[in-house]
């Protein structure tokens, strides 16, 4: 896209340096009425179309691929989080775990992440594994993540949520699968 709007830009400037160098010739009515409408039908028409169809054809691919789509043979983890003045509540429903201001996943497995928000506009972000996502009350977004290696990650709201925004940070840790079920069989047995 960045390459796209350098050419669009590099045509704009040099159409604008044609402007203001050429010395134009004498033209009639009819002529010049056939080059207004040359401009008209080209710039205003032709090159937004062209354009966008180019910026989609690029866009919708790449959009489809973040998707959480469903997997061949595979059904991700769900865990759900739900934003709150001004902490995080995370729950795994298949193991029955809820836990508070902290996130633990397992490495190299996708994790579908069903966010939402108890009282106001949060963002889920972890800026390490996973773009943003706007967290809204009354609504569920889902967010598909999968982070490649073991690690300690922090997670943070991202949109201004109040006096204690700040402080609602997300602790993230992934463990090796092995490891993921330990933790996971240690938390039922608590």
């Amino acid at each position: 896209m960045f390459g796209f709007s350098a050419l669009v830009l590099l045509a704009i400037v040099a159409l604008w340096l044609y402007a203001m160098w050429r010395k134009p010739k004498p033209l009639t009515d009819a002529q010049a009425r056939r080059l207004y409408n040359r401009w008209i039908i080209g710039g205003g028409l032709l090159l937004p179309v062209v354009s966008l169809s180019v910026l989609l054809g690029f866009g919708i691919p790449m959009g489809y691929r973040m998707l959480p789509l469903p997997l061949a043979g595979q059904t991700p983890l769900r865990i759900e989080v739900t934003g709150h003045q001004w902490w995080w509540e995370v729950r795994y429903p298949e193991a029955g775990i809820v836990l508070k201001n902290e996130l633990h996943l397992p490495a190299g497995a996708p994790v579908d992440m069903h966010v939402t928000s108890s009282d106001v506009i949060h963002s889920f972000w972890i800026p390490r594994l996973a773009g943003k996502l706007d967290m809204i009350p009354g609504r569920t977004n889902i967010l598909r993540l999968q982070a490649d290696a073991p690690g300690h990650f922090r997670g943070q709201c991202a949109e201004f949520c109040g006096t204690g925004h700040a402080g609602m940070v997300l602790a993230v840790q992934v463990h090796t699968t092995e490891d993921f079920q330990n933790w996971l069989e240690a938390q039922q047995h608590e």
